[in-house]
């Protein structure tokens, strides 16, 4: 995080910023995922074993290798095939979609810590990031700007995705396999099918945010390492009202509330350190709390998702 002992104040909304971009990755990729997936009709709560699995397989991988973009390669996969697991058991007859989400998040969580006890210690190549501050001579600033890759990329899918599931025949697909199965069968669209592919790439991204915690920022392999992003991710999409672009935004929502406390630090505020640090959850439950009226709870929610039949 920037350091804004140099800036005064301004340090305080310059670390924000930094925040906002850097720690809203995670919660980014794992949301889209979750919203394409809920889109189609599944609901996967196992997302933050998945991201959990994602930072580990590509802190290992990019250790071994010395590439730590083949370790976002390999995060995606191991995403894609949690993904797949998890739709391929909610088509079985009796399975709810919660209770398999939470047994495979438990599941993946204890297999990343007891498969990556040899990656705590070793340090793994960083991925890296563009320089946007090239202009400023202020260190803060130009630390601030660095922008990861992995955002940007982030940001592109958001909007993509948007674009495509208005869009597009297969987007088309998607939304009816979630809103109707009888209208997704009238065209011929396998729902089964469907929705195994939606949930897969919804895994795939949310490995990928993993990587970028373990890759990037923090930039290191520890059990405690995703502190419930993926839930909090999972949660957020709710509140975005299951579009993807609001996804982004509310992504950078959460990412600014947790920057919030390193950027009092950085200007000298050291008490209530632990408050501060709990913005993230506090605005989870709030927006929640906001958002769970009968009049605005389901508004936008797909018609199919377990949640709402």
């Amino acid at each position: 995080m920037a350091e804004g002992g140099g800036l005064g104040i301004w340090g305080v909304p310059l670390a924000m910023l930094a925040g906002a971009i850097r720690v809203s990755t995670p919660f980014l990729f794992v949301s889209i995922g979750e919203c394409l997936t809920e889109r189609s009709g599944r609901i996967n709560l196992g997302l933050e074993g998945t991201l959990v699995m994602g930072a580990m397989s590509a802190y290992g991988v990019a250790l071994g290798t010395d590439s730590p973009w083949l370790g976002v390669l390999v995060a995606a996969g191991v995403g894609l095939l949690l993904g797949a697991l998890h739709a391929a058991i909610c088509q079985l007859p009796r399975v709810n979609d919660i209770a398999t989400g939470i047994g495979l998040m438990l599941f993946a969580t204890g297999l990343a810590f007891f498969l990556g006890k040899p990656f705590i210690q070793p340090k793994a190549p960083n991925l890296g990031a563009i320089d946007l501050g090239w202009w400023s001579d202020i260190p803060q600033v130009r630390q601030a700007l660095q922008v990861n890759y992995l955002f940007i990329l982030g940001v592109v899918l958001a909007f993509a995705l948007a674009w495509a599931l208005r869009n597009t025949r297969w987007g088309l697909i998607v939304r009816l396999a979630g809103e109707s199965v009888d209208a997704a069968l009238a065209i011929g669209a396998s729902v089964g099918r469907v929705r195994l592919i939606a949930t897969a790439i919804g895994g795939a991204f949310a490995g990928v945010g993993g990587a970028f915690l373990s890759l990037y920022y923090p930039g290191s392999w520890n059990e405690g390492l995703s502190s419930g992003q993926g839930l909090m991710a999972v949660a957020l999409v709710i509140f975005a009202r299951w579009d993807p672009i609001r996804c982004l935004w509310a992504s950078l929502l959460f990412g600014a509330a947790g920057a919030i406390s390193p950027a009092l630090q950085s200007i000298g505020v050291t008490q209530g350190y632990y408050l501060f640090s709990a913005a993230p959850y506090v605005l989870t439950l709030a927006l929640m709390i906001a958002t769970c009226s009968p009049e605005r709870s389901l508004r936008g929610a797909p018609g199919e998702l377990g949640a709402v039949k």
